[in-house]
């Protein structure tokens, strides 16, 4: 067996969820949601680090504290400006993987509001045991504040007052449906087992999956001849229920991604689908397992139109930059003339210069703001 192929035991479960189909082969959306997800192998299931230098990838709360204390002056001012500084005030953070950012947050409560960081309930919502013992390490002195909860759990509890959901970097982790529109009609991508040559391999199949067509119908997605794109009806069903879920409060989202118009252009061809491992973009889904990150954009026009079906009010979609120069992060620059560049404020200051250079992750990634 190929040693690409990624975690011997997932491929075994992959393998047999094929053979046990009729069509002896399954939807990417079910082999994307077992490489991530598989309850044992998963890739979001082990204790393989992900983030950092000793991972596969970078997140915002990667660099340095910012990312984090911006959130937390966004709170707070919110708190104070628009809801009558009412408490206590929940923060319900989906996804936190290894809990850096809500330290940087709380930390910063902690420091400019000791009257709000008192009447705060922050709750984690968590599947993975491994990243759940991160964050209770990490959060250790925030204790009092934090607390622990499935989304299962989540869901069947009474609803929390004022509340304010943080998703960072999480639709982008759903699994999602590959189409493609080829001879004047949509397929969808399955995936197969090729015994002889020891390896999954790609499978295209007429379009029946009737959540998808309404989902195209619905967003007037019209593809080019030969294109292929991602489908994330997940993304759509998790802000449904959260709305559900929400009394008065909002929803806060940042993630990679864009509007239809472009997650669907015609120079998109190939779609967004991409790997990371090890610091490297690879666009080698059906190699590595259980052993890298699978992604795809966001679409938030898609967004937006489930968060005001389900009742909520669109308040803002900004790149990144454009939320942290709003927030006032050029304010946060220090004076370091002639001083040490390995100072703190040396250190802050190019962490804030690398938040807001138009690269990949200060253009690319959207804040998307909803309220009720």
């Amino acid at each position: 067996m190929k040693s690409t192929l990624g975690n011997k035991n997932l491929v075994t479960v992959l393998q047999q969820a094929i053979q046990n189909n009729r069509k002896s082969a399954i939807s990417f959306y079910d082999f994307m949601n077992l490489c991530l997800y598989h309850e044992e192998y998963g890739y979001y299931r082990s204790s393989a680090i992900k983030i950092g230098p000793e991972g596969d990838f970078y997140t915002s709360s990667s660099i340095g504290t910012i990312m984090g204390e911006t959130l937390a002056d966004y709170v707070v001012k919110t708190w104070d400006t628009q809801y009558e500084k009412i408490v206590p005030l929940t923060i319900v953070e989906w996804g936190g993987g290894n809990g850096r950012l809500a330290v940087h947050l709380l930390d910063q409560l902690q420091r400019i509001s000791s009257e709000l960081y008192g009447e705060i309930r922050y709750i984690m919502i968590e599947s993975s045991p491994y990243h759940q013992q991160l964050q209770v390490e990490a959060l250790r002195h925030h204790a009092n504040q934090v607390s622990w909860m499935t989304e299962d759990a989540w869901h069947k509890s009474p609803a929390q007052g004022l509340t304010i959901h943080l998703a960072n970097e999480l639709l982008d982790a759903f699994a999602v449906h590959r189409i493609r529109y080829k001879g004047e009609q949509f397929e969808e991508n399955w995936v197969s087992w090729d015994a002889a040559q020891e390896e999954f391999i790609e499978q295209w199949y007429p379009l029946e999956n009737v959540d998808i067509r309404a989902y195209l119908e619905e967003e007037g997605i019209k593809l080019f001849e030969g294109q292929i794109a991602e489908v994330n009806l997940d993304s759509k069903q998790w802000i449904a229920r959260l709305a559900q879920q929400l009394e008065r409060g909002q929803l806060i989202a940042i993630d990679y991604g864009d509007v239809a118009e472009e997650i669907y252009a015609q120079h998109r061809m190939l779609g967004t689908l991409m790997c990371y491992r090890k610091h490297q973009a690879l666009d080698a889904p059906y190699d590595y397992v259980g052993e890298q990150d699978i992604t795809a954009h966001v679409n938030f026009t898609a967004c937006k139109h489930a968060a005001e079906h389900a009742g909520l009010h669109v308040d803002k979609l900004v790149t990144q930059r454009q939320f942290l120069v709003d927030q006032g992060i050029l304010g946060k620059l220090q004076d370091t003339f002639g001083l040490d560049p390995f100072s703190a404020a040396a250190k802050r200051n190019r962490a804030i210069r690398q938040l807001l250079i138009s690269d990949n992750m200060s253009e690319l990634f959207k804040v998307f703001i909803a309220h009720k």
